[in-house]
């Protein structure tokens, strides 16, 4: 019962102190799940985090069910799911009780602007990290640039995936459904079809 309690208080701090979306929390699960042993490196965390966001709901969600049940079963997913949830509850109940005029203060407004520069860091840090866990599958040597353990494949993926999401079909954009199902089937051809 005790990791239960442990997904629940860790998963409710990542809540409380993360702006900016499911992204922006990556770096703190990261840091969290790797000190508490719930993954054995931050490659781990990436294979969670393509599961997480191919599974329908909320990133954040997702990410604390599938850490909390990979770690304590259902009730490990329950206590991580509720964690990561209450901070938010609790802050609009708040916002609700108290109306908007709080977050209209000079202070908060203040507050939100200082917060804006750091999210997009985090958000860039993610995006380094994906992009460097998919493409140097034995890791980047930048003293020694070589092509070996690079994943050509991984790149094509993503050219073909980033030049379709950019189409617009009748000034309309594609489905991210269809998108992230493209990638599934690309990858199945590329990595289990063809052997690569």
């Amino acid at each position: 019962m005790k990791n239960v309690w442990t997904l629940f208080w860790n998963f409710f701090l990542i809540g409380l102190f993360t702006f900016g979306g499911g992204y922006a929390m990556i770096p703190m699960i990261e840091e969290v799940a790797v000190r508490e042993g719930w993954i054995a490196s931050a490659s781990e965390l990436y294979s969670w985090v393509g599961i997480a966001e191919g599974t329908p709901g909320p990133f954040a969600v997702n990410i604390a069910t599938l850490l909390g049940f990979q770690n304590a079963g259902f009730f490990g997913a329950l206590f991580a799911t509720l964690g990561v949830i209450l901070p938010s509850w609790i802050i609009l109940v708040l916002i609700a009780s108290f109306g908007k005029k709080l977050l209209e203060t000079k202070y908060a407004t203040a507050a939100l602007k200082g917060l804006r520069p750091v999210v997009i860091g985090l958000i860039t840090v993610v995006v380094i990290g994906l992009i460097y866990q998919n493409l140097f599958q034995t890791g980047l040597d930048l003293w020694n640039l070589s092509a070996q353990g690079f994943d050509y494949f991984s790149l094509i993926i993503g050219i073909l995936v980033f030049g379709v999401s950019l189409i617009k079909i009748k000034q309309k954009a594609l489905s991210p459904i269809f998108l992230i199902i493209l990638s599934g089937v690309l990858g199945i051809i590329f990595y289990q079809v063809v052997g690569l």
